[in-house]
C-alpha cells in the first residue's frame, strides 16, 4: 500500500507552520509515496513553495476556493492508493503514516482517522477549556473512543481515505466547510462529516476507523484559546450541522451529536462541578463552558435550519 499525503495551504502567514508540517511528513518511519501541497488561489505562495520544495508536488487549487476544493484537487493529483490529509498547522508523529496504513488492513475500512492533540500557543490548556469541546480547535475530544474502533466520521485534518472511493462518491462538497470567506468570518466546518456520512450511505458496509496511534499535534493560536472564539466556533458548528442534515438527513447527520449532547456533555458538566468542590476552581469554568457551548451549537443549528427552510421556499 502506498500513500499520497496532501497538505492544503492558503497563506504565507503560516510559512513556518507549513515548513514544520512538511518536515514531519518527510521524517516518517514509513515514507509517503508523494507529498502534494495544494495552494488555495495564492499565486505568490504557489511560486514560493515550488522553489522551496522541489521534492514535493506543488499545485494550485483547480476547484472552488476553500478547503473542500483544495482536498478535491489533492485527490485528483494523487497517485497513491490512499490519500492522507494533514493540516498545514499540524505536526505529524513519526509513526503517523504507518499507523494510518495499518488501519486499512481491517475488513471494509475505507477511511482512517488519527488522534489529534492540541499544541497550545500559551504552552498550557486554558483552565476553563473543556476536553469535551476540543473539536472546536480541530482536536480529538473526550467522548471519542480511547482505542481503535469504528466511528461515524473522521476529523479532516488527520485522516486518510482510499483514493478511488473518494472519487467514486463525488469528493468533498463545497459550501459546508471552510472557504476563503469563511476564514474571514465564521469558522465553519463539517465538510469531512458530510463526506463520511455520504460515503457510508452510498457504499453500505464501509467502515471509518479511529486509530489513536496515528498521532499529530495541532497548533492552537492564541486567538483560538479565547472564550469568544470558542463561542463563535460552537455557533458556526451548529450552522454547518444544519447544512449537513440537509444533505444526508437528520438521523445520520445528528446521530453522534445526540449521544455526545445527552451523555458525554452532562457527565462533563458534573465532573467540572465535582472538580471544583475538590479544590480545582477551573472545574466550574469548564462546566459553564460546556453549558454555553451546547447552547450556542444548538442555537446555530436552529438558526441554520430556519434559514435553509426559508431559502427552500423562496
Amino acid at each position: 500500500m502506498n500513500t499520497s499525503v496532501v497538505i492544503c495551504v492558503y497563506t504565507e502567514e503560516r510559512w513556518e507552520d507549513i515548513r514544520q508540517a512538511v518536515e514531519s511528513v518527510e521524517n516518517q518511519t514509513r515514507p509517503a509515496h508523494e507529498l502534494i501541497l495544494v495552494v488555495d488561489h495564492n499565486p505568490d505562495l504557489h511560486l514560493k513553495l515550488k522553489h522551496e520544495y522541489p521534492q514535493a508536488i506543488v499545485v494550485e487549487n483547480t476547484h472552488e476556493q476553500g478547503l473542500s476544493g483544495g482536498k478535491n484537487t489533492g485527490v485528483a493529483t494523487a497517485n497513491g492508493e490512499v490519500v492522507a490529509f494533514l493540516d498545514d498547522d499540524a505536526v505529524a508523529d513519526a509513526g503517523w503514516l504507518e499507523a494510518l496504513e495499518e488501519g486499512f488492513q481491517e475488513p471494509g475500512v475505507v477511511g482512517v482517522g488519527g488522534r489529534t492533540e492540541p499544541l497550545w500557543a500559551s504552552g498550557t490548556r486554558p483552565r476553563w477549556f473543556p476536553y469535551e469541546f476540543d473539536w472546536t480547535v480541530g482536536c480529538t475530544y473526550r467522548g471519542m473512543p480511547a482505542v481503535r474502533a469504528p466511528i461515524r466520521n473522521v476529523m479532516g485534518g488527520n485522516a486518510a481515505f482510499l483514493r478511488d472511493v473518494v472519487s467514486e462518491v463525488g469528493g468533498f462538497h463545497s459550501g459546508i466547510g471552510r472557504s476563503v470567506q469563511g476564514r474571514k468570518s465564521r469558522p465553519l466546518g463539517c465538510e469531512e462529516t458530510e463526506f463520511c456520512i455520504r460515503l457510508s450511505q452510498r457504499k453500505p458496509g464501509s467502515v471509518m476507523l479511529f486509530e489513536p496511534r496515528a498521532l499529530i499535534g495541532h497548533k492552537v493560536s492564541g486567538q483560538r484559546e479565547r472564550f469568544a472564539y470558542f463561542r463563535s466556533r460552537c455557533y458556526a458548528e451548529g450552522l454547518s450541522k444544519a447544512l449537513v442534515t440537509r444533505e444526508v438527513g437528520t438521523q445520520d447527520g445528528l446521530a453522534s451529536e445526540r449521544a455526545h449532547a445527552f451523555k458525554t456533555l452532562p457527565l462533563g458538566a458534573l465532573r467540572g462541578v465535582g472538580e471544583t468542590l475538590r479544590g480545582d476552581v477551573g472545574g466550574l469554568g469548564r462546566a459553564a463552558a460546556i453549558v454555553v457551548g451546547l447552547a450556542w451549537t444548538a442555537w446555530g443549528y436552529a438558526v441554520g435550519s430556519v434559514r435553509l427552510r426559508g431559502a427552500a421556499r423562496s
